[in-house]
């Protein structure tokens, strides 16, 4: 026997969900916090929508973390936000902190710890 599920896809602003407190059990998001303005308050708001103990992943692009690479995507980042509209040099791993995330786990995907999966959970 299979299991059905029903899902309702909603159109949004990560910085202002639409959503009461705390109503899902975790949140995904893949490549979203590169192109918001506002990234802390993106993953403030994932945080406030998500129960405590639930869990938030990401997969993300973040700047590196080699002083010489991360120097050279600060100089790029404008000409790619113009073309791309995503910023390429965010500090994601610090912005969940920021928002009030726990990290339960940072691994690095690739391109040089360039795209990584990050595992937060909501005090």
């Amino acid at each position: 026997m299979g299991l059905t599920s029903r899902v309702a896809l909603h159109l949004g602003d990560v910085q202002q969900l639409d959503f009461p407190n705390t109503i899902f059990d975790s949140a995904i998001a893949a490549f979203v916090f590169c192109s918001v303005s506002d990234p802390a308050l993106g993953l403030h708001e994932i945080k406030r929508v998500v129960r405590p103990g639930g869990f938030v992943l990401l997969i993300e692009h973040v700047r590196s973390s080699n002083p010489v690479v991360g120097k050279l995507m600060d100089f790029i980042n404008p000409i790619v936000v113009r073309m791309m509209g995503a910023n390429i040099n965010r500090e994601t791993v610090e912005n969940v902190r920021k928002a009030g995330l726990e990290i339960a786990q940072v691994e690095d995907l690739g391109a040089g710890g360039i795209f990584k999966m990050i595992v937060a959970r909501v005090p």
